[in-house]
């Protein structure tokens, strides 16, 4: 298996935590954690009520880059906190555009 540690993942999550979705991107995301790699997590659309949750939350904890779409979020009614920092696409865009790989859920 080749050294992944130090390489950048970037995942959209587009998902509330109900979708069958959630749970295979969290694992994709923890498990690059285990090898040593860098995650930058953006949840936008119904991925915003993801945010909160105690799953995402801990991946924040263990060291992921956690974003939230702020107009997503209002649109939601989900306030604007510490949970994430929340942002524009613009920041999607540079994620998308500095990560090794880029997946979306």
């Amino acid at each position: 298996m080749p050294d992944l540690k130090g390489k950048k993942l970037g995942a959209l999550l587009t998902t509330a935590p109900e979708h069958p979705n959630f749970h295979p991107a969290l694992a994709l995301m923890n498990a690059a954690i285990d090898g040593g790699v860098l995650v930058y997590l953006y949840c936008v659309d119904e991925g915003v009520r993801s945010v909160a949750t105690p799953e995402v939350q801990a991946l924040k904890e263990r060291g992921a880059s956690l974003f939230g779409c702020a107009y997503g979020a209002g649109r939601r009614n989900i306030p604007l906190d510490e949970s994430a920092a929340w942002s524009g696409l613009t920041v999607l865009a540079d994620v998308v555009g500095s990560t090794d790989r880029f997946v979306s859920f």
